[in-house]
């Protein structure tokens, strides 16, 4: 599946601030509101320092999934970065064990709330718990964006009410005197020794553990290189601080014997030091952030959960029926299941014991996240393009792992065992149900290749698929290397591949540093970059060489086309069964290899532009070279002005290139003169009817775009 069908592709919808408040809202819940009276009880005051150093420990997880998120922006995250990393196998267990461990979290955190709620009212807790989940199905059924947005009022009321907790708390904490609080309630720091600290980090690592969550829903996602590592690092350290000073307010505010056995702490510290804000609004203030807390980790839970059934199904491992999407542009199906499954559990099980055993699950999954870095790494597939990378690699990755064997082995035999169990259930479903239906391999195939065994080469096609729907970089230019493209407009005569190549070499011999024989043996080559086929009758030749180079593109025309030889194409597109031979356009992009993911991005964005619904037809019906380059330029990045007297442009008559007050970066690329084409360069002079083909960035095209409409006009 280079390039997934607009049928079964969500839309991208969420931005950063969407980003922020999925993962932050999935992190405050029990964690927060339940666990550091526990908690406390194992380590004393050392349970701040615990808190903080969950914080630190969840880094190689976050980290790892960054990168994998931004090179793989897919539904079901953490499943499809281990399906096509370790394989379907490892994929299955990820999914299948991941969208159920959500399910009991998500659970757990909607029946949570009746803690709460109870301090204020007597409520039938299970009844509430399966209307917020009916309530957060609709919403995620009606879109990704409504849902977002419900769970970014939800994080904005939790986080401004913890920030004005926290303030207050420490306000009090200095009027007492901090110097005598600190004596009386953080000694002895330790109490029950280092060995209590590290049980308890253990315990409370797990509140940090919907810090990756957002990573399943990175196919809807605006700018994921972006928005993806920053958001999840903003909530990192929104939820590092606010658990770090929150849990250092009641363990300086309350008995130390009351906080052991307190379920609600938070609430209680609020008593001590919120009780002179009027008609009692301090302690509801708290019990609105609970609510807010555990409702916002409900919702981010069905959000992320739906989207594991919906990855799997697209790729076969479930029922096809899970891969529908409704007219809201949802994994409906998946949706509805996820619920309803959500609410089996909150009727009939003891969800809160079962989260805590599937807690295990999710470190298990937090370290296949590191191997699965690894092994993309080490598979040295070009087409892996992560817009951000992990820092310090193997040793974050390598520590990443270790964390995780430790802290499932602290938290007990019980929770290994059920872990097991989980996996083994999962894998034996795959043997039985999903086998037969894939014959997909992960990059770990990449990795043998390189001693010397098989790999898997579709794998490296839907790679270049998944870059091609994430699309250009801002550095990359390619409108430069349209802009300059070399045209071989083969009109009448019969051409076969021996002779294009001879010609196409000769053009780009005076471009480059190679001559005209090195580039007829580098596109001689079959095979490993060999010809790709898009659509019917169109397919690109590149190559990539050991020179410092700019990219250059050189686009052919035929009018009675061109056959091209099959072991001429790519291995990873031996099925060309829509092809239609003879060719109509072959196009050959030369880049550097030191530019390797530039160079693919450029191939990937070429292969969008050409893969349009009308790209033929315009091919054929290009009248000159110019034509030909604007249909593969981007429309809002160029403009075509005509020089003309009586209007806004007459005033560059006359003017060098280098004169021209254009805004922006905007770069003139070609000029078309009395039926020629010229490439300007900064003492070019420009004459009345030239023709000006400009590039540059949206805004600027833009802006050039309503001066030129306006000052004509006038």
């Amino acid at each position: 599946m280079a390039v997934l069908n607009k049928k079964n592709r969500l839309r991208k919808e969420l931005n950063l601030f969407d980003v922020y408040a999925i993962s932050t809202g999935a992190m405050f819940s029990s964690g927060f509101f339940l666990l550091p009276g526990l908690a406390s009880a194992e380590a004393g005051p050392a349970v701040i320092l615990a808190y903080f150093i969950g914080g630190i420990m969840v880094l190689p997880a976050m980290l790892s999934a960054s990168e994998l998120a931004t090179a793989m922006p897919r539904a079901g995250g953490p499943y499809y970065f281990l399906d096509r990393s370790l394989g379907p196998m490892i994929g299955t267990v990820g999914g299948l064990g991941t969208w159920f461990a959500l399910i009991f979290k998500s659970a757990f955190a909607l029946i949570g709330m009746g803690a709460y709620l109870s301090i204020y009212m007597d409520v039938p807790i299970k009844p509430i718990a399966v209307s917020f989940a009916l309530l957060f199905m609709m919403l995620n059924m009606i879109g990704v964006k409504k849902s977002g947005q419900i769970q970014g009022l939800l994080v904005v009321a939790l986080v401004g009410i913890l920030i004005f907790f926290v303030i207050l708390g420490l306000f009090e904490i200095f009027s007492l005197n901090t110097g005598e609080v600190n004596r009386q309630q953080m000694t002895p720091f330790l109490p029950f020794g280092f060995e209590g600290l590290i049980s308890t980090v253990g315990l409370i690592f797990v509140s940090y553990a919907g810090l990756t969550q957002v990573a399943s829903v990175a196919e809807e996602i605006k700018n994921p290189d972006r928005n993806i590592p920053l958001g999840m690092i903003l909530s990192l350290i929104t939820a590092t601080v606010i658990y770090v000073l929150g849990v250092y307010i009641m363990v300086a505010l309350l008995d130390p014997n009351v906080l052991r056995e307190d379920l609600t702490p938070v609430a209680s510290a609020a008593r001590e030091f919120m009780d002179w804000l009027p008609f009692g609004s301090g302690l509801l203030l708290v019990v609105i952030a609970a609510i807010a807390a555990f409702a916002s980790t409900g919702n981010a839970g069905i959000m992320s959960a739906a989207r594991y059934p919906f990855a799997m199904a697209r790729d076969k491992l479930i029922w096809k029926s899970f891969a529908k999407v409704s007219r809201f542009e949802t994994p409906s199906i998946s949706i509805i299941f996820t619920t309803g499954i959500m609410i089996a559990f909150i009727l009939l099980l003891d969800v809160a014991d079962i989260a805590k055993l599937a807690s295990a699950f999710m470190l298990l999954i937090f370290g296949f996240l590191n191997v699965a870095v690894m092994i993309m790494r080490e598979s040295r597939i070009d087409e892996y393009d992560p817009g951000f990378r992990s820092p310090l690699y193997p040793w974050v990755q390598i520590m990443g792992i270790i964390i995780t064997i430790w802290l499932i082995a602290e938290m007990g035999w019980i929770s290994i065992l059920f872990t097991a169990g989980m996996v083994i259930c999962c894998i034996i479903y795959y043997f039985q149900y999903a086998k037969d239906r894939v014959v997909r391999q992960g990059a770990i195939y990449h990795v043998h290749a390189r001693l010397g065994e098989m790999r898997y080469d579709a794998l490296e096609r839907e790679m270049r698929g998944i870059m091609r729907e994430k699309g250009l970089r801002k550095e990359d230019p390619y409108e430069q290397a349209i802009g300059h493209a070399a045209v071989l407009d083969v009109q009448n005569e019969q051409m076969d591949y021996s002779e294009l190549i001879e010609k196409v070499s000769g053009i780009l011999s005076d471009r480059m540093p190679l001559n005209k024989e090195e580039l007829q043996n580098i596109f001689s080559e079959k095979g490993t970059e060999g010809a790709i086929p898009i659509g019917k009758d169109t397919a690109l030749k590149h190559a990539r060489i050991d020179l410092d180079i700019d990219s250059e593109i050189v686009l052919v025309r035929f009018r009675k086309g061109i056959e091209i030889e099959d072991d001429l194409f790519e291995h990873a597109y031996t099925d060309r069964k829509d092809m239609e031979q003879p060719m109509v356009a072959l196009i050959f992009l030369v880049s550097s290899k030191k530019k390797s993911g530039q160079h693919l991005r450029i191939l990937a964005h070429l292969s969008e532009m050409i893969d349009s619904v009308d790209f033929t037809e315009r091919w054929k019906r290009a009248n000159d070279e110019a034509e030909l380059r604007e249909i593969l330029l981007r429309d809002e990045r160029f403009i075509n002005i005509t020089i003309r007297r009586n209007n806004i442009t007459e005033s560059m008559i006359g003017k060098k290139v280098k004169e021209l007050e254009l805004p922006g970066e905007s770069l003139i690329t070609i000029i078309k003169r009395d039926g020629k084409i010229i490439f300007p360069h900064g003492n070019t002079v420009i004459k009345a009817a030239d023709e000006l083909s400009i590039i540059g960035e949206k805004v600027d095209i833009e802006d050039l775009k309503t001066t030129v409409k306006q000052r004509t006009r006038e």
